[in-house]
């Protein structure tokens, strides 16, 4: 076997694309811890009492998840069933109304569960719950007692938040030896010709 019929640019390519593979394993890695330490945050979050300021942007949002927060709903908008779980783990349907504040601010409001898709009422006020990430508002409000007539809502969980980087990291680190092992088999089979 000499070096000369070892094809140079196909072998480069290889190996870079290895490179990146076994990158993005570490980097898998290291996002693993950063979740944990999120995830245990968020839980120290829960078993605090003292209200916060509702969130205005969603990086705000990311510092008070899983707190307590009150704010004063102004002009609920149409009632927007989205599939959800209530507090028994229950599937159906979580009624959530987009929010304008008081002070021009948005919320989003999850009013309550019900097994059915029927909108529900609700003229706004004052409420208290917790915040969860938003989705078109920097953050939802879960009701702390449900509204409408509906039933209690799944709490936010942050033992709901996935953590599967370890199973990333470890197909990244076998996407690269398989890689590899193919490359080296191709490269055999070229040179033993």
């Amino acid at each position: 076997m000499t070096l000369k019929r070892i094809p140079v640019i196909p072998t480069l390519l290889v190996l870079a694309a290895v490179g990146v593979m076994v990158r993005l394993g570490f980097w898998q890695l290291d996002r693993l811890h950063q979740k944990a330490l999120l995830q245990q945050r968020y839980a120290a979050a829960q078993g605090m009492n003292a209200d916060v300021p509702w969130p205005r942007t969603k990086a705000d949002a990311e510092q008070l998840l899983f707190r307590h927060s009150r704010i004063d709903c102004r002009a609920p908008a149409a009632d927007q069933p989205l599939s959800g779980h209530n507090a028994k783990g229950e599937s159906g349907w979580s009624h959530m109304v987009a929010c304008t504040l008081a002070d021009g601010g948005k919320a989003e409001i999850v009013l309550g569960w019900s097994r059915d898709f029927a909108p529900r009422q609700w003229a706004g006020g004052a409420i208290g719950g917790i915040v969860a990430e938003g989705i078109a508002a920097p953050a939802r409000l879960f009701v702390d007692a449900p509204l409408a007539g509906l039933e209690a809502n799944a709490r936010p969980d942050p033992k709901d938040l996935p953590n599967n980087h370890l199973s990333y990291a470890f197909q990244w680190f076998l996407f690269a030896a398989t890689a590899l092992v193919i490359y080296g088999l191709a490269l055999r089979k070229r040179l033993s010709a």
